[in-house]
Parts: C-alpha cells; structure tokens; sequence
C-alpha cells in the first residue's frame, strides 16, 4: 500500500500543479480537502524556508500523516526584494492575483527594463510525524514585464519572463513551465529524495 502524502496548501493552483510534479511516485498523494478542516497555520517566519516548515509541519501533526508544504514568492530587485515572503498577500491580506499584479506594476512603473530583474523562490518542505523536516529550494531567475501576459498559471506567472525566454510562465504550458520554475526545480530534488525514501522502506 502507498505511503500517503498529504499536499498542506490551499491554493488550488499551487496544489494542483504540486501534485503533478509528484505524479507516479509510490505515495498516495492528497490534498487537505480530503481532510477534516482546520485553522490555517500562522506563517510568521521571516524566510521561504521557516514558513515551508512550518506549514509542513502543522499540517503533519494535525493530520498524523506525511506532509509535503512550500513557500515560495517573487523576489524583485528595484524594490527591495519585494513582495518576498509576502508575495501572496502583496496588495493586503483578502487581495487576489489580479490586486498583486496590478501593485507591482505600479510599483515598477518608473523602472527601466535593464532593472526589472527578479526571481522566483520555491523552499518545499517534507515533513513527517515526529521527524525532522527535508528541505529543498529552486529558484528562477528573470525579469517583471510591462503587462500582463497570457492566461496560464496562477499568481504573478503573467509578468515573470524567466531568464533565456521572451514569453512569460502565464504564456507557457504547464509541462514547459515546471522544467523551469522554481517550483519545478524544488520539486525535482524533492522527487528524487521521495524516490530514494519509498525505496529504503
């Protein structure tokens, strides 16, 4: 029988896209509406890689099971490292895709494009029940465009065109995307460590 793994994000698109980065792996892989609801965990860490663990492991002890939780944000250089570890939350606490995206645009409106650099963080951590937490990270690095483009992905993937490319993770399909993503490249560590896992079990 499959180990289960439990996806602690409540972010359809993130989960969605999390679950498919792990597709064909020997765990049962779910996601928390298969679970009871609970309150959310509070993410007062000050980096990526607190807030993953933390998540991952509230989720884990609230559900007795293995839980595999990221954090993971946008990194803008010409303001600072903003939105950062607040990337979700950037245009206030209820704010959705669409506030973000416009408050960085405005943000970066005086900016030229030689400095529009940035990069996306991915720190994903796996923890189960009563162990330490394994932790892998992956970033791409890129640029902020000047408008939205495309309709693919989910958060500020519309405006990030990843270094080497003139098209932005909003306009690349899903299986393009993750070979680059931070996502994807934290997650293809994790894989191989999931992999190695369920083999010495």
């Amino acid at each position: 029988m499959a180990n289960v793994l439990l996806i602690g994000s409540r972010n359809r698109g993130k989960a969605a896209e999390l679950a498919g980065l792990l597709e064909g792996l020997p765990w049962e892989v779910r996601c928390l509406a298969d679970y009871a609801p609970v309150p959310p965990p509070v993410e007062d860490g000050l980096t990526f890689e607190e807030n993953a663990i933390k998540k991952a492991v509230y989720f884990s002890e609230s559900f007795g099971v293995a839980c595999l939780a990221d954090d993971s944000g946008l990194v803008v250089d010409a303001i600072g490292g903003a939105p950062g570890i607040y990337s979700a939350r950037y245009a206030g606490e209820t704010a959705d895709d669409k506030a973000n995206n416009a408050k960085l645009l405005a943000e970066l409106e005086a900016v030229a494009e030689a400095e529009r650099t940035a990069r996306f963080v991915c720190c994903a951590a796996f923890v189960r029940p009563g162990e330490p937490p394994h932790v892998e990270t992956g970033v791409a690095e890129g640029r902020i465009g000047f408008k939205p483009r495309g309709a693919g992905g989910f958060g500020y993937d519309p405006l990030f065109i990843p270094e080497g490319h003139t098209r932005t993770f909003g306009e690349m399909e899903a299986a393009e995307k993750k070979l680059i993503s931070h996502r994807g490249l934290a997650l293809q560590k994790m894989r191989s460590y999931l992999e190695r896992l369920a083999v010495r079990e």
